[in-house]
């Protein structure tokens, strides 16, 4: 295994599986991908590392795979109570510094958490609540929850900031917010650590970093 890339395991090939693995293979980081079902692993493995087909409830399989040289591993087979508990527990046994698993309610993400998952994602519920945040504000483009008390968001400059450069706006003194990088159009190359004297066009998009509580009322305090 490289010293300088993660390897990571992805245990469980439906679409949250497979998608987490193309696009950690997209960035070329190792992917050891796993399911016990045949056409999963065949959806995968023209882009990852290695796509197996194996029991990942059986301990043994995962060793011979290899999974205990992985740096991170990801249970997503959710939905499949018993199969994520022993694979959660097989990769404790195997030493796995870091597991993300993926729960289908509260009640598999309080057991996943109890049995030693690092962390325990519902992406539906998740979701929803990234795009209900995206929907109450005109100016939020995307936002990505860091932890309970941070998140990372994309906006578009309001009005009243247009024409100003960043250092007369004194966004991290003033609101706590931390600019990251600015983008002129959707999709277009993010410049990042941008010039204190830059001076905000119309339809800028921000990239920034803030306490949550900012963004619940980004409206009101901009507009």
């Amino acid at each position: 295994m490289s010293n300088k890339t993660k390897t990571y395991a992805i245990l469980g090939l439906g679409i949250f599986g497979s998608t987490i693995s193309k696009t950690l293979s997209d960035y070329n980081y190792e992917v050891i991908a796993v399911d016990s079902d045949i056409t999963c692993v065949d959806r995968v493995a023209e882009y990852v590392t290695n796509a197996v087909q194996a029991d990942i409830t059986d301990i043994e399989q995962l060793r011979a795979i290899g999974i205990q040289d992985c740096d991170v591993a990801v249970v997503a087979t959710g939905s499949h109570l018993e199969d994520s508990i022993m694979a959660i527990m097989n990769l404790k046994e195997l030493g796995v510094p870091y597991i993300l698993a993926k729960a289908k309610n509260k009640k598999y993400m309080q057991i996943f958490e109890k049995i030693g998952a690092d962390r325990v994602i519902r992406p539906e519920k998740e979701m929803g609540e990234r795009v209900a945040k995206q929907l109450v504000s005109k100016n939020i483009v995307d936002l990505i929850d860091i932890d309970s008390e941070y998140s990372v968001v994309e906006i578009i400059a309001p009005e009243i900031w247009v024409g100003k450069p960043l250092k007369d706006l004194n966004l991290r003194a003033k609101y706590g917010i931390n600019i990251l990088g600015i983008r002129k159009k959707p999709k277009e190359h993010l410049s990042i650590s941008p010039n204190a004297d830059y001076v905000i066009e119309l339809d800028d998009r921000l990239l920034v970093i803030a306490d949550n509580t900012v963004f619940k009322k980004f409206d009101k305090n901009f507009n």
